[in-house]
């Protein structure tokens, strides 16, 4: 197969404009979800085991898996796989105690006035985990560890049940809930996930402060207008994937990576960028074979003929770094001579995986790096979800009198200037005897 062929050499386009990237419309999405968000706040448990019925066509026994459920799926994990989350699981930890600020630095602005940045875990948060086309167990050590790792202390996790399993969500996730010591699992999916964390539900789910996770467009939907009442860490779109190569790429590894993340979903982007036409026609060639031996062959096909999936032919690498801040991609692969020194040179991405051996599959799983990135071109604002995200920020403002007596003057005339005297007063009280009136 071919992909699509976007040509810019000998061009300066708006790039935003010209390279694909698939359709996402959550707008469109918040008609359905409103009403399922606000069945779920009125009538609680009884709307989402209708929900349930409707949208994943099994009701569980419990919409709270029972402890013993997990310890089961736990203690039946097969040895490799369990083998694989451990590791997983160590060098996720490993880099979220990285990414932690210091609890508590001071700053000494003036003699006795100091400014404290304190860190605090957010209180309670809610993990979704999708089910769906692949379950994704690996969404829920991306989120579990580096929440646990800032101190957060009530965690709950939202699966989709499956009728597959007599209503019960996938056995590796709640079997990886139970290793992380996560024991609030709900088989709950969709929607009413985010509206059940957001309003909580009398008796089943206390309400949650943040939600966390990927999910299909309802649930981004539903995070979207539930946000406000709770912080979310993104609205993350179909994920994608841009390998930035040059003539010295492997075009079979290239090929492999490119399908690698055609494979989670139809609308799943995957972008080459390169200036060797002889290595793009070689990647297309390495295309059919490599599908032809895999299972998801209708899906990967669908996505990598999609609108959203191209290569884009550039000048140089010059141009392709301009052409990767452009899109600002998910994942972005770097497969060219001296890789790090490209890849150091890319401000937009949500991650970079370097040369021919980070692949974007090890990121998903085992690297050590987060696996829940900005899509949709906001990796130009935004960034992965790390501990720092379960992390609020608290000012602590400790001055002595001498040291508010110094700066007083200051901020009386800066009250002034905003025609706020309460304010010029409050200042006035503590440093001049008698002042405090509102002159």
């Amino acid at each position: 197969m071919q992909l699509r062929r976007i040509d810019v050499r000998g061009q300066k386009p708006d790039y935003r404009a010209v390279i694909p990237r698939g359709a996402f419309d959550v707008e469109h999405a918040l008609a359905a979800v409103r009403p399922i968000c606000d069945a779920v706040r009125d009538r609680g448990e009884a709307a989402l085991r209708e929900f349930s019925e409707r949208f994943d066509g099994v009701v569980p026994d419990s919409l709270r898996v029972p402890a013993d459920v997990l310890a089961r799926c736990a203690a039946e994990l097969d040895a490799d796989v369990r083998a694989a989350l451990l590791e997983s699981i160590r060098r996720r930890e490993l880099v979220c105690r990285a990414e932690l600020l210091p609890p508590l630095v001071e700053v000494e602005v003036a003699p006795g006035a100091t400014i404290g940045i304190r860190s605090v875990p957010i209180r309670r948060v809610g993990l979704y985990v999708p089910g769906g086309l692949a379950p994704l167990a690996s969404s829920v050590l991306m989120n579990v560890v580096p929440a646990r790792a800032a101190g957060v202390r009530s965690l709950a996790v939202a699966t989709p049940p499956s009728r597959a399993h007599g209503g019960l969500p996938d056995p590796t996730v709640l079997g990886l809930c139970h290793l992380l010591g996560v024991d609030e699992v709900y088989a709950v999916g969709g929607a009413q996930a985010i509206a059940m964390f957001a309003h909580g539900v009398a008796g089943l789910c206390e309400p949650v402060d943040l939600v966390t996770g990927p999910g299909n467009i309802y649930v981004v939907a539903a995070k979207r207008h539930l946000r406000g009442l709770i912080g979310i860490d993104s609205e993350a779109g179909p994920t994608e994937i841009m390998v930035l190569a040059d003539d010295t790429a492997d075009p079979a590894h290239v090929a492999a990576d490119l399908i690698s993340q055609a494979e989670h979903d139809p609308m799943a982007g995957s972008v080459l960028v390169t200036p060797s036409v002889a290595l793009a026609d070689a990647v297309d060639a390495a295309l059919d074979g490599q599908i032809a031996a895999l299972d998801n062959i209708e899906r990967i096909r669908t996505a990598l003929t999609g609108s959203q999936s191209a290569t884009v032919l550039v000048d140089d690498l010059d141009q392709g770094i301009e052409v990767a801040d452009a899109y600002g991609a998910e994942h972005l692969e770097v497969q060219t001579r001296d890789a790090r020194a490209v890849a150091d040179r890319v401000s937009n991405a949500g991650a970079i995986f370097v040369g021919p051996y980070a692949p974007v599959p090890l990121g998903d799983y085992s690297a050590g790096s987060t696996h829940v990135l900005p899509t949709g071109g906001t990796a130009a604002h935004s960034s992965g979800l790390t501990a720092r995200d379960f992390l609020k920020t608290v000012h602590v403002i400790d001055y002595s009198a001498d040291a508010l007596a110094a700066i007083g003057p200051l901020v009386e005339t800066f009250a002034t200037a905003e025609h706020l005297p309460g304010h010029r007063a409050a200042i006035r009280v503590r440093t001049q005897p008698g002042g405090g009136g509102v002159r």
